[in-house]
């Protein structure tokens, strides 16, 4: 008999579909050292790949899960198929808890563990494999990791297999990223899935501004009931987040069931409760962690919300988070196969028809969507600053990674060039986002090491206080708070020296202080005369109703989003602060600035003392730069248009003959339109419209030596028959002449203007200065025009020159009876 457990299992395995495709999985990490591996959820690729690959490649296999509830469970199953304990040949390590020996073998982590090891040391020594789970899912630290493995195979280590699984991954591009990995496709074996549609009644929204309604809770709550009528077995609930998960739960605690909650901050004993088959007829509610890296046994119906949670980031308010978006196609197809693994079952959608016709195929990559900080500091400790030279399935978007390294820099984390700092490093070692791990590196001297790995650890779990009162969060936390929070703080204690930092400074304020020291940005002062707060960033935010830290001057605001339609954000979570603790987090914030500026229909003056963007205080500036009062008089010119400058009649002339130019005939001759103006006029030394030539400055645009033409090319006047000089109005786009009909007689050819190109537009007037007709063809005027115009005004106005022949006859100024 086989001594070894994995030959053991292999050589009689569960009858799952992967089985079949493990030869050829085999044969790929021999000959070539990298393979894909594409089955969908429920072949069992997570239970018999990793075993498979341990017995074809010497050393440790390291097996990556998206989540820590992934890791655990993972190890778990494969460990119960070999018959010992987790611990032996199969471990798994995730933030916090190690659980391996000398004897392991597979070792099951979560891609963020796998990261760090990378970091550490990039050669992974006693490891043989690594087998990337998941990687669909295109989390941050899975696409980092993929790339870093392609790094370190290509540079380092050609020996390391790596073997990259997905449901739904885009084979043919991770295999190109790997360096043309074999692709090994195993087909799906799931029972039928009857698909059902419920909608909520037409009056209930599935949303609004705040989230995911309550309406439409007690809707996924009834048709949970409705499930559990219509059909056999357990029911797993997708719902986005954990507020959803008990939300759910509530509502379904009157049914004859076990209702077991599932996310990621439950504590392990209570997950594992929702991962293990019971006495009873149980419903699962829990977020995507169960979409694809878990096996919920027992699942004959899925109820779906419709809904994920995905990071969005606001660049230029500066706020990121989790947000609540409709389910991706290929999401939905995933939970859905939940219900056929055991046998033929079904799956309630809780959206119409019409809905479901707008799916999106797959969710967008998180490197598109999320906050960088992370991941940006990660490629700069790697040496490649903004991912130059690796291998990435996507390129980070460069707005969000100059965002990235602008706070990096920041934080002193990152030198100008994008390379990472000693510091930057010491940042990178704390498990925990960038701004969490100066927080806790600065905040130990300041607060003392235990408060600041308090606070850190209840803003790395996302806690959201009832009424945004993080600090009621931290005394409740200290009364009764989980294993996970108390581990956590233990963890982040340890990697900072003992410190007892400021012995007077109160819980309040300490947990204000820490906040500050990691989003400095978010320092808020409460608006003068109103409730809403400004944050040093700009934007604006308000407290949730009931909150017991309105009126508060100052806060420190650890969380906040601002949902569509809305001006301010809502804090979700802040602390206390004052202003000199304020300035101790953030001095860089602080700054006495000259501003001028246009309001209210003039410029104004004032030394102004900042601190980011709230304005602490401010005092008339007597003696102004002329550089700023030229862009405040600028900007005025902007905002309210040139009409603002004193346009005299030669201005207004000289004006519209120059674009008539600029028009007819191009360079030299400038643009003259508003924004050319407000851009080439001369304003230095200028204090006041009143007092600015407006025909000076117009005269110093003329290009010189053309200049001297503009009178032949575009005259103010031009002379008629009459001998008068009558005036050409430039404000139309072809030039006019307008001048009484008797005294351009003998007149036989339109002038033209501009060298030529340009024929004047001829109003003709009557006696009485009224148009008589319109014409730039004054030659076929007279031949076809006149005689009309003459036979319907001699009559009107007999005292007048009304010949037969205008060609010939004499012009005239004024009265003069025809002969």
């Amino acid at each position: 008999m086989d001594d070894d457990p994995i030959g053991r299992l292999l050589a009689d395995p569960p009858d799952l579909p992967v089985r079949h495709g493990l030869a050829e999985v085999v044969d790929a990490v021999r000959s070539r050292g990298v393979v894909v591996v594409q089955a969908p959820p429920g072949t069992g690729k997570t239970t018999l790949v990793p075993p498979a690959v341990a017995a074809a490649v010497p050393g440790r296999v390291v097996v990556t899960q998206p989540r820590r509830i992934a890791a655990r469970a993972a190890a778990r199953r494969l460990a119960h198929l070999l018959g010992e304990p987790v611990g032996a040949t199969v471990g798994f390590s995730v933030r916090g808890e190690h659980v391996t020996s000398a004897a392991t073998r597979i070792e099951v982590v979560t891609t963020g563990v796998l990261v760090r090891r990378l970091q550490r040391d990039p050669e992974l020594p006693g490891v043989g494999a690594v087998v990337l789970d998941e990687v669909h899912e295109r989390h941050l630290d899975d696409d980092l990791a993929l790339a870093l493995l392609a790094d370190v195979r290509a540079n380092l280590r050609d020996d390391l297999a790596v073997v990259a699984m997905s449901a739904t991954v885009q084979a043919e591009r991770t295999a190109a990223l790997l360096g043309d990995a074999a692709i090994v496709a195993v087909p799906g074996a799931l029972f039928p899935v009857d698909v059902v549609l419920a909608p909520p009644p037409p009056r209930v929204a599935r949303t609004d501004e705040r989230g995911v309604t309550p309406a439409f809770l007690d809707h996924v709550a009834a048709t949970v009931a409705r499930a559990l009528e219509d059909r056999a077995g357990d029911v797993l609930v997708f719902v986005p987040g954990a507020g959803e998960v008990d939300g759910v739960a509530r509502r379904i605690a009157r049914l004859d069931v076990d209702v077991r909650p599932l996310h990621g901050r439950l504590p392990p004993r209570e997950q594992d409760l929702a991962l293990r088959a019971g006495p009873r007829r149980r419903v699962v509610v829990s977020t995507a962690v169960a979409e694809s890296s878990l096996t919920v046994p027992g699942v004959r119906v899925v109820v779906d919300a419709g809904f994920s949670r995905e990071p969005r980031t606001d660049h230029r308010r500066g706020l990121a988070g989790l947000v609540t978006v409709g389910v991706s196609r290929s999401s939905a197809e995933q939970r859905a196969g939940r219900a056929g693994r055991e046998g033929p079952g079904a799956v309630y959608r809780c959206w119409s028809a019409t809905d479901d016709a707008r799916l999106v195929p797959h969710a967008a990559p998180e490197v598109l969507t999320a906050d960088l900080t992370s991941f940006a500091l990660e490629l700069a400790c790697w040496g490649n600053p903004r991912g130059a030279g690796l291998a990435l399935l996507d390129e980070p978007p460069e707005a969000a990674m100059a965002v990235a390294h602008e706070i990096l820099v920041g934080l002193g984390a990152v030198a100008a060039d994008g390379s990472a700092t000693a510091r930057g490093r010491a940042v990178a070692a704390v498990p925990a986002d960038p701004r969490l791990a100066r927080a806790l590196l600065d905040g130990a001297t300041l607060v003392g090491a235990q408060r600041a790995a308090e606070v850190v650890a209840l803003l790395s779990d996302d806690v959201r206080a009832p009424g945004g009162d993080l600090v009621a969060a931290l005394r409740a936390a200290r009364r009764g708070g989980g294993g996970t929070w108390r581990s956590q703080t233990a963890r982040l204690r340890a990697l900072v020296p003992a410190a007892r930092g400021d012995a007077q400074l109160t819980d309040d304020l300490a947990v204000g202080l820490v906040v500050a020291l990691a989003h400095p940005d978010r320092i808020a002062r409460q608006r003068p005369g109103g409730s809403a707060y400004l944050m040093t960033s700009g934007t604006g935010a308000a407290l949730p109703p009931g909150s017991g830290l309105a009126g508060l001057a100052w806060l420190a605001v650890a969380d906040a989003d601002r949902g569509a339609g809305r001006r301010d954000a809502t804090i979700r979570s802040a602390a206390p602060i004052d202003l000199d603790l304020a300035s101790e987090a953030a001095p860089a914030l602080l700054g006495t600035h000259d501003v001028v500026e246009w309001a209210n229909g003039s410029v104004v003056a004032r030394r102004v003392r900042r601190f980011g963007a709230i304005e602490l205080s401010s005092a008339p500036l007597p003696d102004p730069p002329r550089a700023l009062v030229a862009d405040a008089m600028r900007t005025g010119l902007r905002r309210e248009g040139l009409g603002l400058l004193r346009w005299s009649d030669a201005a207004t002339s000289l004006r519209q003959r120059m674009d008539f130019l600029h028009r007819s005939l191009g360079e030299p001759w400038p643009d003259v339109s508003d924004e050319a103006l407000l851009a080439a006029l001369d304003l230095s030394g200028v204090r006041s419209f009143a007092r600015f030539d407006v025909l000076q400055a117009l005269r110093g645009l003329l290009p010189w030596p053309a200049a001297a033409r503009l009178d032949d090319l575009a005259p103010e006047r031009l002379p008629v028959p009459s001998g008068s000089s009558v005036r050409v109005d430039y404000s139309e786009d072809q030039p006019v002449l307008a001048v009484r009909l008797q005294e351009t007689f003998g007149w036989r050819a339109t002038p033209r203007l501009a060298d030529g190109r340009v024929p004047v537009l001829l109003h003709l007037l009557s006696p009485a200065g009224r148009p008589a007709a319109v014409t730039a063809d004054l030659e076929s005027f007279w031949r076809t025009g006149y005689p009309q115009v003459r036979a319907e005004l001699r009559g009107r106005y007999p005292k007048h020159a009304w010949p037969e022949d205008p060609w010939e006859a004499p012009p005239v100024r004024g009265v003069r009876r025809p002969r």
